[in-house]
């Protein structure tokens, strides 16, 4: 087996009447964040990170924004996807690191919630997989609380080449 990375990243704009969503958590909010699916940027992020990592494209490239089928869809169930094709290679998630920026909510209550989650959709330990957060310190459109962001890295085992 060849141990192999990959990074993820993802942002999405705050908006108001949508729900927020992230780790596969769902937060009591009056906004949620933008997007086609229901923008878990955590998870996109782990997502991009693990097809990175086993060369296997984007997000984009096997979920499509424009693509009906995706509207709404749950990001636990795009990483259980994910998953799958990593399985069909032979390869299997290691570990996962993420990171989110916010200024809010405060993550800290939900993250062993998300590790659990993220886990599970990547059928490996809550032990091999890292959740945190950190805020923008008032900086830019992230600082100023218009979105959310979130890069992760992944650490897939593969066939040997």
């Amino acid at each position: 087996m060849t141990a192999r990375a990959g990074i993820g990243y993802d942002v999405h704009r705050r908006v108001p009447g949508r729900p927020l969503v992230l780790g596969g958590v769902r937060f009591e909010s009056p906004w949620g964040l933008e997007g086609h699916s229901d923008a878990d940027v955590v998870l996109h992020a782990i997502g991009d990170a693990v097809l990175g990592a086993a060369a296997l494209g984007d997000l984009g490239h096997h979920f499509p924004p424009g693509d009906p089928r995706w509207k709404d869809a749950a990001s636990l169930d795009l990483l259980r996807a994910i998953r799958a094709l990593l399985e069909q290679q032979g390869a299997r998630v290691v570990n996962v690191d993420a990171m989110v920026v916010a200024e809010a909510p405060k993550l800290a209550p939900a993250s062993e919630a998300m590790r659990k989650n993220i886990a599970g959709a990547l059928g490996i330990a809550a032990g091999r997989v890292s959740v945190k957060a950190t805020t923008h310190e008032g900086l830019g459109a992230i600082g100023r609380g218009e979105g959310i962001a979130a890069w992760a890295v992944a650490m897939v085992e593969t066939r040997d080449d």
